[in-house]
């Protein structure tokens, strides 16, 4: 078990000092403290399945490269991950949330009741399946804009399903939201030392 410990340390000192990153770099990376890495480097403690699966993902080798011995001069074999295009998986289901929208109206038409308002309610639908993606693949940018227009989009639809009452002025709750979602992109985690 000693020897096994050895190779997972070695390995991982190997791969960390090799992308130049601290003990605390790679914690941060990993949610753990320095110290723990610290262990496992000085092979007192071994990482648990998950971890090394992070760590693996981190560094791009796969968890058996980490649990077997390599000699010294061993060049590290990189892993690329598979990729999908995010932008077309997107694209393909915004196209799909249309699509059963387009289908509801045509069964509400089919049926003697077109409900045009069915396109309205699809935007903030389909904004709200962005948001989901987009926060799921990191992409952290677009998320104040992709909110925006939920807010946006909710308030025409309700102002749009009652639109014989002329309720405009619930546009006007939409610029005080807009000012909260402007400065809750501007808050800051502080960083402990």
């Amino acid at each position: 078990m000693d020897n096994f410990k050895r190779i997972v340390a070695e390995n991982i000192i190997k791969l960390r000092t090799s992308k130049g990153l601290t003990q605390a770099q790679l914690g941060e990376m990993l949610s753990y403290s320095d110290k723990s890495i610290s262990k496992w480097e000085r092979a007192e403690a071994l990482p648990d399945a998950y971890v090394l699966k992070k760590i693996a993902e981190v560094f791009g080798v796969t968890v058996d490269y980490l649990l077997n011995e390599h000699s010294p001069n061993e060049k590290i074999i990189v892993e690329k991950p598979r990729t999908y295009s995010r932008s077309v998986i997107s694209v393909i289901t915004t196209i799909g949330i249309w699509t059963l929208a387009l289908f509801a109206f045509v069964v509400t038409w089919l049926c003697g009741m077109p409900t045009p308002l069915i396109f309205a309610y699809t935007v903030p639908v389909s904004l709200i399946v962005l948001l989901v993606l987009n926060s799921v693949w990191g992409i952290g940018k677009l998320n104040m804009f992709i909110i925006s227009g939920i807010v946006w989009g909710i308030i025409t639809c309700v102002y749009l399903t009652f639109y014989q009452s002329n309720w405009w002025q619930l546009f006007i709750i939409g610029f005080p939201a807009q000012i909260i979602i402007i400065l809750s992109f501007f808050i800051k985690k502080k960083r402990n030392r």
